[in-house]
């Protein structure tokens, strides 16, 4: 009961730092929502990556005479499944997290293919970092890192690179149980 007397007591004490502070939390918060969807981005292309390499690795043929189709239709095919995982689909991730494009590369060798999943990303431009000066913002003592990565956040956006190397092998076998033929 003496709790709320106290409160009472104290109406509309925290209006002037509210009213003060809210932007300052909104800037913060954007600022939180731009870097955490970088990290997503980063995360679901291993996973874009992966799920690529792996399907690849067992649906892929290693007949020349198939080489067509893998091309066309199964790359075709992991490409939109690697765009749906990264939210290309979705204009308003799209948006958010910046994204520009995808592509989706395979370098055939005689026991390995190589495959390239790269997400190119426009700048994500955060208001109250890119209205200054890159050479002020990293002067001495920050050098060469932090002109990477204001050259990311503000002027050119960037890419991501994920490279899977998968065996070469034909389609497996079905799998039989002894005495079932």
């Amino acid at each position: 009961m003496i709790f709320l007397n106290i409160l009472k007591s104290r109406r509309a004490q925290a209006t002037v730092e509210v009213t003060l502070l809210l932007p300052i939390f909104v800037i913060l918060g954007f600022f939180v929502f731009k870097v955490y969807g970088l990290l997503v981005v980063v995360q679901k292309t291993e996973i874009a990556a992966y799920y690529a390499g792996r399907r690849w690795q067992l649906e892929s043929h290693k007949s020349l005479d198939h080489v067509p189709w893998d091309n066309n239709v199964l790359r075709k095919d992991i490409e939109d499944k690697v765009r749906d995982i990264l939210d290309f689909n979705n204009p308003a991730l799209k948006k958010a997290r910046s994204l520009r494009s995808v592509s989706f590369n395979v370098e055939r060798g005689e026991l390995w293919n190589t495959l390239t999943l790269t997400v190119r990303m426009y700048p994500p431009r955060i208001p109250f970092i890119c209205k200054y000066d890159k050479l002020k913002v990293c002067d001495k003592p920050y050098g060469q890192d932090c002109l990477k990565g204001y050259n990311f956040l503000c002027e050119g956006g960037g890419t991501i690179s994920v490279t899977k190397n998968v065996v070469n092998r034909d389609r497996p076998n079905a799998w039989l149980l002894p005495g079932s033929q």
